[in-house]
């Protein structure tokens, strides 16, 4: 659980003590109740603040379907809800179905309920169906600009019918919403999205996140009078993290139940041979097949969604480099997938060039436990690597920078035995500040004589993206950034968009008897790239538009991919670039190529994420939105600026029946006080004064445990 500063504690407690005070104060008095429609006599109706039945946002700690109330941050958790996953990789093309379903617990008529479940996808992941199930109906849903899209759902809700939403917050983090959902009934929403997989480390590897981590929120917390939060996160909104309340669902605390049961089935044709296939996190039944394929699931029937499942794949061992080129034909254009891995000899006669090494690694209270661990391992693996003709620096960060030295000092016994030193006193407290760590490694002055590789290790799990890629565009230069995520959920969107913009690499590291494997190799591939200034030769090509337009540097075990489209293609193209002691350059024939569906989709998906790049470069956000909705509306994607929905045309709920939001409270309130008498006399009220009293008592010794 991540942690934030003390003084940050102790306000949020004190905040959450001041609104339960207030509220147990309204609800004693009558206050904070709207006026009961029509019949005024039910007892209950006192209660519809919810404080009994309903939690608050800080009392649950894992991820969870959560029902509105008719109280800004109070909710109910679905007891029941079940993720079906779905996954067919082609190729390097991953396709996934991702079936969720939302049920109503209630047997109390009238009990019509909206759901709002926020869950992870893979950030690369294109979004670009959703179907909703009722019954043997089927909806398919259509792709609009979001604003538009949110009044159709609003609308559709509105008019009793059964509506869904799919949103996306963070280019790894989705909301789906589901409106009116009926006493009883069932609800499955389907979404369908493709990727790509990675290749590394002579491994191939698709990686489905099942939860979203817990993300530290810089900033102040900003409130809107008479505004409730834009959503029902368990952190407020701040002045730097606009969407906060978005982006941080609430957790369900261990013991109480099973945590998002998940199914999950896989079908695997690599189109090459595999040695071995293997899940490090998930025990797997992988049966093959007769064309070279696997037929993959989990052992169990669910698991809970507490951890990301990951799928390696292990090619048969060969003499030379494998090259693969695959296209698609669609809408008159042609789109193309290139993917050069890099030889699989190691040349132990290479020069190497002398390097500046920055370690950042992240002390915040996230890492506590086995992550900083991790991190103390992966740096003293580190350290072990270093030459005289290195320099290095070790910068830490919490709330607070720490920095080694003023900047990268050459290696020495003397400063390699500080630096032991000083790794081995880490410890894990406070915030995520990790802005300031990468500005402060930054500053060193660029040598172009020298390979400057800065290597961030951190769990990422951070609310202010943005502002990392901003400083990124603006300061990193012709420096090198590589990521290494730790822990069972890092934020991968971070890490992998911020080694983009550094041209370097993400590494994922999710237990402890993974790192000292996966760090050497990271380290023996940073000593020698096999290629740097990479481009490829636009000749030939008739309107090429290629992503990423600056090409990452090629390392042994990591691939180049690129994917483009153009009217019409080559009989050849040429990729060049540079050794360290020489220009480099390599045909590419692209005749008669395997084709593949789904290419258009992956190639939209890399310009949609360069366009919104371009924010971070000063193009205006209005030009940005348009040129993402262009393309967004064409290949029929959700993005930030794009939504899919779903409505059934036929009523659910009669319109004359109150709201979901209406209704949920005050009935489980009704529930909670069957057996009070429904007379005029003061004993409810009594009650009520006396329930007030025990809880002001209760959150009074919270305030002064706080303050201690």
């Amino acid at each position: 659980m991540l942690t934030a500063n003390p003084t940050a504690q102790c306000y949020r407690t004190k905040h959450l003590v001041a609104r339960l005070m207030l509220c147990a104060l309204l609800a004693v008095t009558g206050m904070g109740n709207p006026p009961p429609p029509g019949d005024a006599a039910e007892p209950a109706a006192s209660l519809s603040t919810g404080i009994v039945p309903t939690m608050g946002l800080n009392d649950v700690t894992e991820g969870a379907l959560l029902f509105r109330t008719n109280q800004a941050g109070r909710f109910t958790p679905a007891p029941i809800l079940k993720t079906d996953v779905q996954i067919a990789i082609t190729g390097t093309i991953a396709r996934a179905t991702v079936r969720q379903e939302f049920t109503n617990p209630s047997t109390r008529k009238g009990d019509w309920l909206e759901g709002i479940y926020v869950f992870p996808l893979p950030e690369t992941a294109a979004v670009d169906h959703l179907r909703m199930k009722i019954g043997e109906r089927i909806i398919e849903g259509q792709i609009k600009e979001r604003t538009a899209a949110k009044k159709v759902y609003e609308q559709a809700k509105q008019e009793g019918k059964r509506t869904s939403l799919v949103e996306q917050e963070r280019p790894n983090i989705f909301t789906t919403s589901v409106a009116n959902i009926g006493p009883g009934e069932h609800v499955t929403i389907e979404i369908e999205y493709q990727e790509t997989v990675r290749y590394e480390n002579e491994q191939f590897q698709l990686r489905f996140p099942m939860a979203v981590g817990q993300r530290y929120i810089p900033g102040t917390p900003v409130i809107i009078e008479g505004q409730a939060p834009k959503g029902s996160g368990t952190m407020m909104d701040t002045d730097r993290v606009a969407d906060a309340s978005r982006i941080t669902p609430p957790e369900q605390a261990p013991g109480h139940g099973s945590i998002n049961p998940l199914s999950l089935s896989l079908t695997l044709n690599p189109g090459f041979p595999v040695a071995k296939v293997e899940s490090p996190f998930h025990p797997i039944i992988a049966i093959p097949d007769a064309e070279g394929g696997y037929q993959i699931s989990l052992r169990a029937d669910a698991v809970p969604a507490d951890r990301d499942f990951q799928l390696i794949w292990h090619p048969a061992p060969r003499t030379e480099p494998m090259a693969s080129v695959f296209t698609e034909q669609k809408d008159g254009e042609t789109y193309a997938m290139l993917m050069l891995l890099p030889p699989t000899q190691h040349d132990e006669k290479a020069p190497r060039l002398p390097r500046d090494l920055t370690f950042i690694i992240d002390t915040s209270g996230s890492m506590a436990g086995p992550s900083i661990e991790q991190a103390k391992q992966s740096l003293a693996s580190a350290l072990t690597r270093l030459t005289t003709q290195d320099r290095f620096n070790i910068i830490q960060f919490n709330n607070t920078v720490r920095s080694l030295f003023p900047g990268p000092q050459p290696v020495t016994t003397a400063t390699i035995k500080q630096a032991v030193r000083y790794t081995e006193q880490l410890s894990a407290d406070g915030g995520t500040e990790v802005l300031p760590a990468l500005r402060q490694a930054l500053k060193s002055p660029v040598d172009n004589a020298r390979l400057q590789q800065i290597i961030l290790l951190t769990d990422g799990q951070v609310g202010n993206e943005d502002e990392l890629f901003e400083l990124l565009h603006q300061h990193v230069g012709s420096r090198r950034l590589f990521t290494i995520g730790i822990g069972s959920t890092p934020n991968s969107h971070l890490m992998r968009k911020a080694a983009e913009f550094g041209r370097g690499t993400f590494t994922y590291i999710g237990k402890i008897d993974e790192v000292k494997d996966k760090l050497d190799s990271l380290f023996k591939k940073l000593e020698r790239p096999v290629l740097s200034d990479i481009t490829i030769d636009s000749a030939g090509w008739s309107g090429l538009e290629q992503y990423p337009a600056k090409i990452a540097d090629l390392y042994e075990g990591e691939p180049i991919v690129l994917t483009l489209k153009a009217g019409s293609l080559p009989a050849q193209a040429r990729l060049q670039g540079r050794t360290v002691n020489h220009p480099w350059s390599l045909p590419v024939s692209l005749q008669n190529p395997a084709t593949r569906g789904g290419l258009s989709v992956y190639w939209a998906r890399q310009k949609i994420s360069a366009l919104m790049d371009e924010a971070f470069k000063g193009t205006v956000e209005e030009t940005v939105k348009q040129s993402v909705l262009e393309v967004a509306l064409a290949h029929h994607l959700v993005s930030q600026y794009t939504s899919l929905v779903a409505v059934d045309i036929t009523p659910a709920r009669p319109t004359d029946v109150p709201g979901a939001e209406q209704d949920r409270a005050t009935s489980l309130a009704q529930a909670s006080l069957a057996g009070l008498p429904k007379t005029a006399t003061g004993g409810q009220l009594h009650l009520l004064i006396g329930l007030a009293a025990f809880m002001f008592a209760a959150l009074l010794w919270v305030y002064r445990r706080a303050e201690a």
